[in-house]
This record gives C-alpha cells, structure tokens and sequence, in this order.
C-alpha cells in the first residue's frame, strides 16, 4: 500500500507529463545556476592553492581549476535552452561529474607531497570532502529515490577509490569511518529531493484542476496539448480529441438554479472520469464544454471510450432525465493538422455540426452522417 501510493516518488518516468516538465525545468534552472555559481568561484580559489602549496602542486591545481570552470560553463550554454526530462537529467549528471572527476584527478597530486604545516594540511584535507559537498547539493532539486541513488553511487565509489589506492591525505581510517556519514547524508539529501517533488506535485494538481468537476482547467489543458499533440507529431503517432458539449445545458440553470447546474457539470463531469480510460485526459475547455484528449488512439479506438458514453451516458438531470451531449471527434495524422490548435478548432466545428443535426450524436467526419450518442 505505501509503495503504490508514493510509487513516482521512487521511480523515474512514473510521473504524469505536466510533472515531469515542470521538474524538468526547475532541473534545468537549479542546474544552471550551480554550474555558474562554480564557473564563478572555482578560479578564485586560485590564489589560495598558489599560496599554500608548492609551485608545482599549485599551478597543476591552478590549471585544474581554470578547466573545472571552463566545463561548467560549457554545461550552462549546452543547456541552457533544453527542456525535457531527459536533458535536465544529463544536466544533472554532468554538474556532479565536474568535481567528481576533479576530485579523483586532484587526490593523487595531493598524496606527491607532504605537507607540514597546518594550513597545509588543512587546505589539502579540504579537498577530501569535495564528495560530500556535492552530495549536500542534490538537495536543491527535485528527484526521486532511484534518480538521486544513481546519482550518489559514482561519488561513493570515487571516495573509495581515492581510499583503496592510497591517494588520501586523511587515514584510511578516517575516510572509511566517513563513508557512513557520506552514506547519510546521500539519504538525507535524496529525502530533501523527494519532498520537493512531492511538494512540486501536490501543488501542480491543486493548480491544474478545475475545482468543481475535477478535470483539467484551460491553461493547464493548453499545455497538455501541447505537450501530448508535439509528441504525437515527433513519434508520428495518432492523436484524437473529442469536444463534449453538454445538451440543453441552459434549461437547467434557468429552471433549476445555478447550483443545480454546477451539480450536472460535476455528475457529467464523474460520469466521463469513470468511463474514459487511464491514458485519456479530461479537460473543461469552458462553461458545459470539456475536452477529451487520447494520446495514441485513432479514430477507430476512439469508439470504444465513446461508445461507453453512449451505453451508460452522463448521469441525470434535476427532472430526472437523461444528460446528453453533442460531441465532435477529429485525429491528428487523418485530418494533416499543423497543431493542436488546429485539432480543436475541427472538432469543435464536428460538435456544431452535431448540434445542428438534432444534438445527442457524435460526429466523426464533416460530411458523415452523425451517430446518435444516447437514444432520444
């Protein structure tokens, strides 16, 4: 029970498409931001290394450094225009591979030298810990479990490298007793991260649905259009959209009341959740107007969710009777529609069409003749 209940937050891709892109983009953002923050001060600790260390030592470093901040930068202007899940996770992974990868370069030049004095050996003990420093951040985003164990495991295993071959400044005691806290602190950090997806998720439903029938509001739906339509179109595969308008709508809030009108929208609005499938999206595009969006369904697989409609309908009435609808179904590849714009305007005009024809029916072509949806 509590691991189908928090599922997404352990897995990647479990989440819905409007998660996963606004993660993507709070991703994106974060990630840049760190990487200009260190493209900023890892040069000026320059100074500091050319001070404490030999001249050798600290001019490696120096180089060491100027190259740290040149990867960072070129992290920022690879992504700096991405937006999808994949590319916030490789940026992802690319901010943690930079000192990763300086951490096991710097640790064998450390172990050349033997420093005597204090600030030395705190200087050079420093960069011992750059692991945890990092582990620390992927706190500031948003991932799940599995997303931040990944990303924990590669600085685990360079710390006990560095450890095994020898190349620490610290004891070999000291950085296995350290592997534990290293180990904490990566849950802590992954738990930080959960919380905020969790959050990020919480917030996203509160704001996406329409309070009163639960579907998806406009400005959400728009994007999920968006999103759905664009793949559809990358992956060449069909995408229909169904306009819903309910029947004779106004007879109700003029005889009935507006209360007993928001009580239809929500009951028509429960009766099109228990019907349609998971995949299909639920979206009041206005008043008694709702979209229905099936990703990877043609017109013909369309039927099956709209011939539900038609065997069980949309519920009741105040006076008893049966609530019918109008509807207009148009696919994306059979109609050649250049965007999801495009996609709505031709089914809206199919449900016109079904209004005018004697309503209750739904329409699947311009010039077809239109099929009754509930029998009058």
């Amino acid at each position: 029970m509590f691991l189908s209940k928090y599922y997404d937050l352990l897995f990647r891709g479990e989440q819905p498409a409007l998660v996963e892109r606004r993660r993507a983009q709070v991703i994106l953002f974060r990630a840049n931001v760190v990487a200009g923050l260190f493209a900023v001060l890892t040069p000026l600790w320059i100074p500091i290394d050319l001070w404490v260390f030999p001249t050798r030592l600290g001019l490696y470093f120096s180089a060491l450094r100027i190259i740290a901040s040149l990867a960072f930068v070129a992290l920022i202007l690879v992504y700096r225009y991405a937006s999808s899940i994949m590319a916030a996770h490789h940026a992802l992974a690319g901010l943690l591979a930079v000192p990763t990868i300086f951490f096991l370069v710097c640790q064998p030049l450390l172990g050349q030298f033997e420093f005597a004095g204090q600030v030395e050996q705190a200087v050079a003990a420093g960069y011992s810990f750059l692991p945890f420093v990092m582990v620390a951040g992927l706190a500031v985003f948003p991932i799940t479990a599995m997303e931040g164990a990944l990303l924990c495991i590669p600085l685990w295993l360079s710390t006990l490298t560095v450890a095994y071959l020898g190349y620490h400044i610290l004891p070999f005691e000291t950085y296995l007793g350290a592997m534990w806290l290293l180990a904490l602190l990566s849950v802590v950090s992954t738990l930080a991260g959960m919380s905020q997806l969790h959050f990020m998720q919480q917030l996203i439903t509160q704001s996406s649905h329409d309070a009163l029938t639960g579907a998806y509001n406009r400005q959400i739906g728009e994007e999920l259009l968006e999103i759905h339509f664009s793949l559809a179109r990358r992956t060449n595969k069909p995408f229909t959209l169904a306009f819903v308008d309910l029947d004779n709508f106004k007879t109700v809030n003029d005889k009935f009341g507006h209360d007993a009108g928001d009580v239809v929208l929500k009951d028509s609005a429960e009766f099109l959740h228990n019907l349609l499938r998971n995949t299909d999206i639920l979206i009041r595009w206005g008043g008694e107007e709702f979209l229905i969006a099936m990703p990877n369904t043609d017109l013909e697989g369309a039927r099956v969710p709209l011939s539900r409609l038609r065997a069980q309908g949309l519920g009741l009435r105040p006076d008893g009777t049966q609530i019918t609808a109008s509807i207009g179904a148009c696919e994306r590849q059979t109609e050649e529609c250049p965007n999801w714009q495009a996609l709505v305007d031709k089914a809206d005009h199919r449900m016109y069409i079904a209004k005018q024809t004697g309503k209750n029916r739904v329409v699947y072509e311009d010039a077809s003749d239109p099929e009754p949806l509930l029998p009058l």
